[in-house]
């Protein structure tokens, strides 16, 4: 009876490790390879609270990725911006018009012309966001200045939010 108890234990830690391994490489190629890194800011605990869709989102390890991510972007000296999701896939990236659709729907198609897919939109929208924050932080940066009252310098991969 101990055996099996004891592999069992060990099989549940070891896909853990494996699930922490690969997020932790996972986000450390992400923020190595890019300067910026804009994310939607999700609610995972709120999430798995769709009895669905919880066994998947605990299996990807999406909070884990965050949260390694974020480590990584203090690390190397990188902006990692974390975004609102509201919206973010209903919302045109062509001309700013809601078109409400269902989860099923996986084509964004709006009046203005524009025809993505709804990922690829949602995407578009959550950088334009993410780099309008960015810009901000920036231009109050730059009108405070520093402590001493002089104007500050921005150097190139500087942290603007750390």
């Amino acid at each position: 009876m101990s055996r099996i108890f004891l592999a069992k234990a060990y099989k549940k830690r070891a896909i853990s490790r494996q699930r922490k391994d690969h997020a932790m490489k996972l986000a450390r190629c992400v923020i190595t390879s890019n300067d910026v890194v804009v994310y939607e800011d999700l609610r995972i605990k709120n999430m798995v609270k769709n009895h669905c869709l919880a066994k998947s989102i605990n299996d990807a390890g999406w909070y884990q990725f965050r949260v390694w991510l974020e480590y990584f972007g203090r690390i190397f000296g990188r902006i990692t911006i974390p975004v609102s999701p509201a919206y973010t896939s209903q919302e045109c990236s062509g001309c700013g018009v809601i078109v409400k659709k269902s989860l099923s729907t996986r084509t964004h198609v709006c009046q203005c012309g524009c025809v993505l897919d709804r990922d690829h939109n949602a995407g578009i929208n959550i950088l334009n966001s993410g780099l309008g924050k960015a810009g901000q932080a920036l231009t109050s940066v730059l009108d405070t200045g520093n402590a001493s009252g002089e104007s500050t310098s921005i150097l190139v991969g500087a942290n603007l939010l750390g």
